[in-house]
């Protein structure tokens, strides 16, 4: 007996010392990481200020692409570039075997002209769907690309704690490619982005300009919303304005259509088992004030969380375009492109690193969400392999939400000092999870 009791106390301690051992081990590796995050912050700002000063549009982010490349291959990092036109890829195996994890960044800009008043604001324009239109980092992406690259300087400088492989992934086109191109995650996963290596799970973040500066948001499974785009070509005869019996008008037949829309969403779908957004984002039709012409565009984007709600929600918008303009003696063609899947959180692996999180914002700090009804690309990455998605704060401390732009604006703003958190929290998530995998 006395030799069992002897025995237990022996393994109780030894499997004490092991996780003191673990414990102080991941301590030491949070502060050199916290140590090297402060160290490269003004680096980090310079990356972003250069990025957000020489935006890029969709798959045309060629010196962007360059930029990336270069500095990766200084930190000695494997780098494979053109995936999926201009994405970049950088492999960084650790001192000992393990899984592999990738992190990912979007690098592309939007067709949105600066109003920001900015030492290193956008003077950039470029071509968008045959417009001339201002060229601005209005949603972030350069703070992403300058927050991966600084956590791909770090972990390269501590590859030796690491139990596993890291796959960096720079990735294009996330806004969505030009009209008849392909791009996003959705090419580099058709490419082979998750293979050779083979990925086991994948982590993305997203700064956020209504989040304060030094907190985290997530979620568990649906985070944000699958989004489709529809076109709606109403056809009708055009006429001279001054005698409009003599034809059928597109534009008033548009109108009816549109509020009758409306109705899908407030009508036609349960709202309490799960949200459902249906907007319109435009009406275009007519040259001259003294014709009606003959056709009419309507365009606008679904957001869902449920299939079975996407499904009914894209008939009843076929059902109820085409009802109204044979109600006028017109007709409409209907188009609706699926986009983007949900954005989904693998439910068991956002649990394991909610400590992570915390570890790195502080418990306070990290908000758990409800979902959001904007939507990322992400999701075809999370379609393959478990992954998880989360929001970095970019909101100043003395702004509320309600005083700061929204994303997609010509008045959008980062407080740069929130990258700090974005950068370590990656790191704290290689380790974590590299460490997690090899208990199994």
């Amino acid at each position: 007996m006395r030799n069992t009791l002897l025995l237990s106390a022996a393994i109780i301690l030894c499997c004490s010392l092991k996780f003191n051992s673990a414990t102080a081990q991941a301590d030491n590796f949070y502060k050199e990481v916290d140590k090297m995050t402060a160290e490269i912050k003004d680096k980090v700002v310079e990356w972003r200020r250069d990025f957000h000063e020489n935006p890029e549009l969709s798959n045309r982010e060629f010196k962007t692409a360059e930029k990336i490349t270069a500095h990766l291959k200084s930190l000695g990092i494997e780098v494979t570039t053109g995936v999926a036109k201009t994405g970049v890829v950088g492999i960084l195996k650790g001192g000992k075997p393990g899984p592999v994890l990738a992190l990912r960044a979007d690098m592309d800009a939007l067709p949105v002209t600066e109003r920001v008043d900015l030492p290193f604001a956008s003077k950039m324009k470029s071509t968008y769907n045959n417009l001339e239109v201002g060229v601005m980092h209005a949603c972030g992406h350069d703070t992403h690309v300058a927050m991966l690259m600084g956590a791909a300087e770090i972990l390269s400088k501590m590859k030796s704690d690491l139990k596993g492989t890291v796959k960096f992934i720079f990735q294009p086109a996330e806004e969505g490619a030009p009209a008849g191109e392909e791009g996003g995650a959705s090419l580099m996963v058709k490419e082979g982005v998750l293979e050779n290596p083979k990925v086991d799970a994948i982590f993305g973040l997203h700064i956020n300009s209504m989040t304060p500066v030094g907190t985290l948001k997530v979620k568990t499974e649906g985070i944000m919303a699958a989004a489709d785009r529809f076109r709606i070509e109403v056809k009708g005869k055009q006429t001279h304005g001054s005698t409009p019996w003599t034809g059928l008008d597109p534009i008033v037949t548009s109108s009816q259509i549109i509020m009758g829309l409306q109705t899908i969403i407030s009508r036609q779908v349960p709202l309490t088992e799960a949200p459902a957004v249906l907007s319109i984002g435009g009406l275009h039709s007519g040259v001259r004030n003294n014709i009606i012409p003959e056709s009419a565009e309507i365009y606008g984007t679904i957001r869902t969380f449920d299939v079975k709600m996407q499904e009914t929600i894209h008939k009843n918008i076929e059902r109820t375009a085409k009802s109204i303009a044979e109600s006028a003696g017109l007709t409409a063609e209907v188009t609706i492109e699926k986009m983007t899947p949900v954005t989904f959180n693998d439910l068991s692996l956002t649990n394991a690193m909610m400590p992570t999180l915390q570890a790195s914002a502080g418990e306070k700090n990290v908000e758990i969400i409800k979902a959001i009804t904007g939507a990322e690309d992400f999701a075809f990455y999370q379609e393959k392999v478990p992954g998880m998605f989360f929001f970095v704060g970019g909101m100043s401390p003395n702004k509320t939400p309600e005083q700061v732009a929204p994303h997609h604006t010509p008045d959008f703003f980062i407080d740069e000092s929130g990258m700090q958190l974005g950068v370590k929290t990656f790191c704290y998530l290689v380790y974590d999870y590299f460490n997690m995998s090899a208990k199994k």
